[in-house]
């Protein structure tokens, strides 16, 4: 189970450039290019042609907290619906939630004034909508997460560092890489059955699309694994990229979007247990006890309908092998409340499987 920094970026990125030197004689050639054919367009399925068309649905997000000394930042979103609905993550814009400003800027320079409609803290998912927005609104296509293959190629647009409508290219290394990414601060933290990159993905390239060959979006670019000290979540060491990218894939994604443009509210399954979330390596062990002294295992709640108990050992969750308390958590969260899984669990050293429907919890608190 990787822990990753999430990669919203929290300064701007300066601009280089070329310059040429002057030659010792003091007298200077002018050398004039052929201008390109009128006409010259890339072949469709090429990396030029994809970025060219999806730049002008992504965005530039500036978050900035409503507090005096608060918190700025820079991340990235792109265009779901034509109403004005941007997605994004929720590190991006969670410092101006509550009374700061938001703002989404195109390709083209446009700049509009956005608000939250709604947030989930554990996804790392959240939704904007511009305010007068644009009728010439285009969004970009949703791929199938789940049908990613490793290997695939990928494309990711964003502004790493503060340099927006930057493209970096690269494949899918692997899939379903639970990532736990915290705050450092003490809040919760998020998690994710992710599909890792190798598409140079820094700080401020966050809330910005993962693409396939063909411009779909298949993820929402949220983390990475730096080799640069700290890895919490807003713990900002500005380490460059690794080749080590993970991107909430955009099946879920998109179940969290409707349900916050729904309802403004995101709505978590659960199976009615807690379990420890330090300990790795044997599994997810159902704790001796709950938050505040209370029952481990909620009565008459999925968990103990299935007969799990305190003590017992989750090793594998619908096919999925366990190995701690937050990757069972990434695969609980990539289903839906009333879902029906397989859960296996050893007791005593025996093993058994049990059908376990899904619970469900309604917001961040």
């Amino acid at each position: 189970m990787l822990v990753a920094a999430l990669v919203a970026g929290g300064v701007g990125g300066g601009v280089g450039y070329w310059a040429a030197e002057r030659n010792d004689s003091g007298v200077s050639t002018t050398v004039a290019a052929g201008d390109d054919p009128a006409d010259f367009t890339r072949e469709p399925g090429t990396v030029a042609a994809v970025a060219g068309k999806a730049l002008p649905s992504v965005v530039t997000i500036e978050a900035a907290s409503g507090r005096a000394q608060g918190e700025a930042g820079t991340g990235t979103g792109f265009v779901y619906d034509k109403e004005g609905h941007i997605l994004t993550n929720n590190h991006v814009v969670a410092s101006a939630a509550d009374g700061g400003t938001l703002s989404a800027t195109f390709s083209d320079g446009k700049e509009y004034e956005a608000e939250v409609v709604g947030r989930a803290q554990g996804y790392d998912v959240a939704v904007l909508k511009l305010r007068d927005a644009p009728e010439s609104l285009t969004p970009l296509p949703l791929g199938n997460s789940d049908q990613v293959a490793v290997g695939d190629s990928t494309i990711a647009i964003g502004a790493p560092f503060g340099l927006s409508n930057t493209v970096t290219t690269g494949i899918i290394s692997a899939k379903n890489r639970p990532v736990a990414s915290g705050d450092g601060s003490g809040g919760r933290n998020s998690y994710m059955s992710a599909l890792q990159t190798d598409a140079s993905i820094n700080p401020g390239n966050s809330g910005g699309p993962l693409l396939d060959a063909r411009g779909a979006v298949i993820g929402i670019n949220s983390a990475i694994q730096s080799a640069g000290g700290g890895n919490g979540f807003g713990q900002q060491s500005q380490a460059g990229s690794i080749g080590l990218g993970f991107a909430i894939p955009i099946n879920q994604a998109k179940n969290v979007a409707e349900q916050l443009i729904r309802t403004g509210k995101p709505v978590y399954p659960v199976i009615g247990a807690t379990v420890n979330m330090t300990d790795r390596g044997a599994g997810a062990t159902i704790a001796q006890e709950g938050a505040g002294g209370s029952a481990a295992v909620t009565p008459n709640g999925p968990a103990a309908k299935a007969g799990l108990r305190a003590g017992d050992v989750i090793v594998e969750f619908d096919g999925e092998p366990v190995d701690s308390g937050p990757t069972l958590i990434s695969e609980i969260w990539t289903h839906k409340p009333g879902d029906q899984v397989q859960l296996t669990y050893e007791r005593d050293g025996r093993e058994a499987t049990v059908t376990v429907t899904l619970g469900q919890r309604e917001g961040d608190g």
